[in-house]
């Protein structure tokens, strides 16, 4: 890298050496640009994945899509990730659309939400079927 850089002779020159050695030209960002943005329009949470592992590639998504010049509101954004969810979601991004305002929620805050949330959901599974004590019946079968 420093022998690209090496004949430049102000700092405005290496900045923009470098900018053009890691950016590219153009047709190079365009092309970065729409590949990003079909990651974007593609992206679903994954069978298994973990509410921190999709933040963590969901973000990294809108990161390098901010980077190539395309921003999106905190209202696109928490719609996709909305969408992005599995069915089993359905609930809690219903209540969340009609008990946020969308257009001020900030990303980390919704998936801070949406982990605590999964949280919650581990911690009941971990806790087994809820039986009310005392309460057992047999179910007569000799009709």
């Amino acid at each position: 890298m420093f022998s690209k850089i090496k004949t430049c002779a102000t700092a405005k020159e290496i900045w923009e050496k470098l900018t053009q050695i890691c950016e590219g030209n153009d047709e190079t960002k365009e092309n970065k640009l729409t590949v990003a943005q079909q990651k974007y329009e593609s992206i679903k949470m994954r069978d298994g994945e973990t509410m921190a592992e999709f933040d963590e590639r969901f973000s990294a998504v809108v990161i390098e899509l901010t980077s190539l010049g395309k921003e999106y509101s905190n209202r696109e954004l928490a719609l996709k990730v909305m969408r992005a969810l599995p069915r089993e979601w359905d609930v809690k991004t219903m209540a969340m659309r009609e008990s946020k305002d969308l257009n001020r929620l900030e990303l980390h805050d919704l998936f801070a939400n949406l982990k605590a949330y999964e949280f919650e959901l581990e911690t009941r599974s971990e806790a087994g079927p809820s039986v009310r004590p005392g309460f057992m019946f047999k179910i007569n079968r000799e009709n």
